[in-house]
């Protein structure tokens, strides 16, 4: 817990760090106006690309095979609208990376990792009905 604080913490000062320094370089309208217009366009993004995501899950389901990866891409897509949403130059960042569908591939690897661990350690259940 006090890992996650203190990671917390050391995010909301960078993204803080950051303001100051594009706020120095490009000026304060112009720094806030880029934090609205990156949170907007990636709103849009995100909800196109979800939308596409959870139609993908539902054809899954529908055709009968297990929707694993339509789930975790959903998942993708949600937590980078989520840090879109957040003003921040780090976090648009990462969840623009989360969005894109060629970086998203990236984050894939360690998601599938961790539900391995998690499956070993039996904190994870899949019921059957």
């Amino acid at each position: 817990m006090r890992k996650i604080i203190g990671a917390f913490i050391a995010m909301i000062l960078a993204e803080i760090a950051m303001f100051i320094i594009v706020g120095k370089v490009v000026g304060v309208f112009n720094t806030l106006l880029f934090i609205i217009l990156t949170s907007v366009i990636g709103v849009i993004i995100a909800k196109k690309q979800g939308v596409q995501s959870v139609r993908n899950m539902q054809n899954s389901v529908s055709e009968g095979t297990p929707p694993g990866v339509a789930i975790i891409e959903t998942f993708l897509i949600f937590a980078g609208g989520v840090l879109l949403v957040i003003p921040g130059f780090i976090t648009d960042l990462v969840g623009f990376s989360l969005i894109i569908p060629f970086t998203r591939k990236l984050y894939k690897p360690a998601i599938y990792y961790w539900i391995r661990k998690k499956m070993k350690n039996g904190q994870v259940f899949i019921i059957h009905k």
